[in-house]
């Protein structure tokens, strides 16, 4: 089977990603580069702060392959730091700040991080997180405050900032404002060097379960990402228009498509360091953002927000969901919601992987297949073929998902055997990246995602596919959202279990465990129905908003196995 491959090539420039925002610096001086809380910094600005971070960290002895970890949620520190580190050759170590004290510890450790940056909420934290880490590390302090407006300022440190006045309190740690204060602008920056096999930024594989790997990506990786990703959207992102970027910057989502695919074309990122769905729906409404991008549960929120009733949202150029598989029930929910408030457009869905960035795979604007996750990005190939193996399999048949393209990793930190099982050269000398994933593609190249392969049920022989189940749960109206799982069996090895959280003042009772019931044995195979139905009022989530269908399932085999569960 011949893989399939968009025609398009794109031309990658041998530019670091500073030098990428650097070009467009130089095109849009006084254009807006990113807002925070109604603060506008020009791409002319941006660069000089990106050029004072990378003099003081040069003054502080940070060179180029040096590792500085950023634990910082989206804040003008935190992109200063990551571009400032990018301008001389650094590695920039991307951590989310509410990641445990001894997952930050892990952190640092793996990447021999030799400073930190945080935000002074989560200092203590992180000073107790260095306490079992081997290497002497800098804590670099930042504060909401110093980017705000004056009377934004002086309400903020009010009303919660002066909790957090006392950090930095220990010798090795430094304030962010007089870390800057160290660089001499005499100090001559070296010449940016572009190396295709040079690390510039470690992100973080899930860790939801099991200990999280340490993904290498180079400069070319985060540029083909951005260059594929524009021409896969097929909008301009260019001077005047904006992204509202909730996504966190720990994130490939975030980084990559949030932030710098707006940032080298042009674009301003309204920054938004917390999320809840009250305040995006009000960021929404105000800012007029044209272009958002979120996980599913981000978009499912949008739906009851009264905030944005009689909104019209006929800004929005380009809507993206990402992260997490969007059901055919949400999407069909989010579209008519879109028309219902004026704008032309539809929720389009993106696929990728943390080990290729982010997204390498689009639905096309205004074209929609159900099930299908859209479309290779430019110079990106995919394949099917036999799980685990380099056998490919003809259309239509479901496989593994495997990718090729300039957007994958280098490999993971430090673990050359992960490595070699999820990245493989073939005969014809490319990269494959091995994605977990099942899936099939049709002739004319679209794929369709069925789900991880790990996710598999197997009750009593037969494979069960959770997303499937779930689409037909949330199609209920009365439902907000679902996850379904696998719980160990001893007969059937896994019972198909399904936890779902209703819509407000829908009464959880027995009576309607069985309407649900009824109507899932109306499309789902007699061996694939729940087995047994729990009601929640909200499900556990990951970092980035995706349900963590992995917690349930510990949650539900501990408890079987503790006698609290009947087979």
């Amino acid at each position: 089977m011949e893989p399939f491959k968009q025609r398009e090539h794109l031309e990658y420039p041998a530019l670091t990603m500073f030098q990428m925002v650097e070009r467009i610096a130089r095109e849009y001086p006084g254009e807006p580069a990113y807002e925070f809380y109604g603060r506008k910094t020009s791409y002319q600005s941006f660069v000089r702060r990106i050029e004072q971070v990378a003099r003081a960290f040069l003054k502080m002895g940070i060179t180029a392959g040096d590792v500085v970890t950023i634990c910082m949620p989206n804040m003008p520190q935190a992109l200063d730091c990551f571009y400032g580190l990018n301008r001389i050759g650094a590695v920039a170590n991307m951590v989310h700040p509410l990641s445990a004290q001894n997952e930050i510890s892990f952190y640092l450790n793996l990447s021999k991080s030799k400073a930190i940056l945080t935000v002074d909420l989560f200092c203590e934290k992180v000073e107790k997180a260095l306490e079992n880490v081997e290497q002497s590390v800098m804590v670099l302090v930042a504060r909401i405050q110093d980017e705000l407006k004056p009377a934004l300022k002086t309400a903020f440190i009010l009303k919660k900032g002066k909790d957090y006045l006392k950090f930095p309190n220990t010798d090795h740690a430094m304030l962010w404002k007089k870390f800057l204060k160290q660089a001499d602008k005499r100090t001559e920056l070296p010449e940016p060097v572009f190396d295709t096999e040079k690390t510039a930024v470690i992100l973080y594989s899930g860790g939801t379960s099991g200990t999280p790997k340490g993904i290498c990506l180079s400069d070319l990786n985060f540029n083909a990402c951005a260059m594929q990703a524009r021409e896969a959207i097929g909008e301009e992102f260019s001077k005047g228009l904006k992204m509202l970027s909730c996504m966190p910057c720990f994130h490939g989502f975030g980084l990559g498509i949030n932030l710098h695919t707006v940032l080298i074309h042009g674009a301003c990122c309204i920054l938004m360091p917390t999320f809840n769905n009250k305040s995006y729906a009000k960021m929404l409404a105000k800012k007029k953002p044209n272009f958002i991008a979120g996980v599913p549960t981000i978009f499912e929120a949008l739906l009851h927000m009264p905030v944005l009733d009689g909104v019209t949202l006929d800004f929005l150029r380009g809507m993206f969901c990402g992260g997490d598989s969007l059901s055919v029930e949400l999407k069909k929910k989010v579209d008519i919601f879109l028309k219902e408030h004026g704008a032309s457009i539809q929720v389009r869905e993106g696929y990728g992987l943390t080990e290729c960035v982010t997204a390498s795979c689009l639905t096309p604007r205004d074209t929609y297949r159900e099930g299908s996750i859209g479309i290779p990005f430019p110079d990106t190939e995919y394949q099917i073929v036999k799980p685990g193996t380099m056998e490919a399999l003809p259309f239509g048949e479901e496989g593994e998902i495997i990718l090729t393209g300039p957007t994958v990793m280098l490999g993971y930190l430090d673990n050359p055997e992960e490595t070699a099982q999820t990245i493989r050269t073939f005969a014809d000398g490319k990269k494959w990246l091995y994605t977990g994933d099942l899936g099939y593609m049709s002739e004319d190249g679209y794929v369709y995602y069925r789900q991880r392969m790990k996710r598999l049920i197997i009750t009593n022989g037969y494979n069960v596919y959770p997303g499937q189940i779930e689409n037909a749960i949330d199609r209920i109206p009365e439902v907000s959202y679902s996850c379904v799982i696998g719980v160990k069996d001893p007969r059937r090895m896994h019972r198909v279990k399904a936890y779902i959280v209703l819509r407000d003042g829908v009464v959880p009772d027995e009576e309607r465990k069985e309407l649900i019931m009824k109507e899932l044995r109306m499309h789902i195979a007699r061996y694939a129905l729940p087995r047994e139905i729990e009601f929640r009022a909200e499900l556990p989530k990951t970092l980035v908003g995706k349900v963590a269908y992995r917690l349930l399932e510990e949650e539900a085999n501990a408890a079987k196995e503790a006698g609290g569960e009947s087979a």
